[in-house]
């Protein structure tokens, strides 16, 4: 029994008198149609109830840790090497814009999301329907929803095609890469904590590893990282199944129906996790930034419009090599007062930019 023979049996119950699954149930409306619609309408009330209120959320979060941890300054790394500094603030502040982005572009979507097949039967001509039915559809789903759905303009390309689906994945694959990149962040800011950088410590959420006592992993953000490759594997899946529409129909409608609705609900879920696990409840480890600050020779570029850049250069491999702050090295190199170069090399003017 498929589903509009269940409904009509279920009406016929109700309503004592016979209900007819294709000539009641199915009338003015094809699966062909249906499947298209519901694919939008389940894809946009999943945006609107649960992945952007969870992203804003994990904006909120951030940026409230951003002003925590203001004052704050670590050594900036580039190709994960040492580099000029930065306050925690500006990387925090950093991942909410890139989050922002990606809100600002799953609304942009919204619209055409929002844009239904309904009304489109079989092949997009309408046939069997009456001309008012797409249009009293979206008003009354409207209504139910409190999301503004309506008829598509083209119900050809609705039914054809999956672009709109292929869209909102690609975007939900630049979300997770976002996400990918915090979590990658966090995970390298908590190695350690001797051997590795050490700069923060992850809120512990298990007792330790089944082997090393003691040792905690970072489970929340190698999770959030997993979420991330799975989405952008969804992503790759409903961008073949967005090429299979043949003529008047797509025919992969269940795979990408699946990949887009999980790929949702996967962000959802790990944004939340890793905003009040991970991000939220996050220590500095200040000592740890204070001496890496202190022996990162990199700090020289600021000099480079002083003294030039061979010769800062010069300054800064002399200061690695011999394991010495750069300023001790700087002293001796330039002709520069000691009170000179505490101002001009030190780091939290020098996350302020300019020259």
């Amino acid at each position: 029994m498929n589903a509009n023979e269940v409904i009509a049996t279920l009406a016929s119950r109700l309503l004592g008198e016979p209900v007819d699954p294709n000539d009641h149930v199915n009338c003015g409306q094809s699966s062909n149609d249906i499947i298209p619609t519901t694919i939008h309408i389940s894809a946009a009330l999943s945006l609107h109830e649960q992945l952007l209120p969870a992203l804003v959320h994990l904006v909120q979060v951030i940026e409230h840790k951003a002003e925590q941890v203001h004052p704050f300054v670590k050594t900036g790394r580039t190709h994960l090497m040492d580099a000029m500094p930065v306050r925690m603030s500006q990387v925090l502040n950093g991942w909410a814009q890139q989050l922002k982005a990606n809100i600002g572009h799953l609304q942009d979507l919204l619209p055409s999301l929002q844009s239904l097949a309904q009304g489109g039967t079989a092949v997009g001509t309408g046939i069997n329907a009456h001309p008012q039915f797409a249009a009293h559809f979206s008003q009354q789903l409207s209504q139910l929803t409190q999301v503004q759905f309506t008829p598509g303009k083209d119900l050809f390309a609705l039914i054809g095609s999956q672009d709109t689906a292929v869209s909102v994945s690609g975007q939900l694959k630049a979300t997770a890469v976002s996400l990918m990149k915090i979590a990658n962040d966090l995970r390298w800011m908590n190695s350690g904590p001797l051997a590795g950088l050490g700069e923060i410590e992850l809120q512990a959420l298990q007792p330790g590893s089944s082997i090393m006592p003691g040792k905690v992993n970072p489970v929340i953000p190698e999770a959030s990282a997993m979420v991330a490759a799975q989405v952008i594997g969804n992503d790759t899946v409903i961008t073949i199944a967005g090429q299979s529409g043949n003529f008047e129909l797509n025919v992969m409608l269940p795979i990408i129906a699946q990949n887009l609705l999980s790929s949702i609900q996967l962000l959802t879920n790990a944004s939340r996790l890793l905003g009040d696990k991970a991000i939220a409840s996050f220590k500095v480890n200040e000592a740890r930034l204070k001496e890496a600050l202190s022996r990162n020779p990199i700090l020289v570029t600021a000099l480079n419009p002083i003294i030039g850049y061979q010769k800062a250069a010069e300054i800064a491999k002399q200061a690695y090599r011999q394991g010495r702050p750069v300023i001790d090295v700087a002293l001796e190199h330039t002709d520069l007062t000691r009170s000179q170069l505490e101002e001009l090399l030190n780091p939290e003017k020098l996350t302020a930019g300019g020259v």
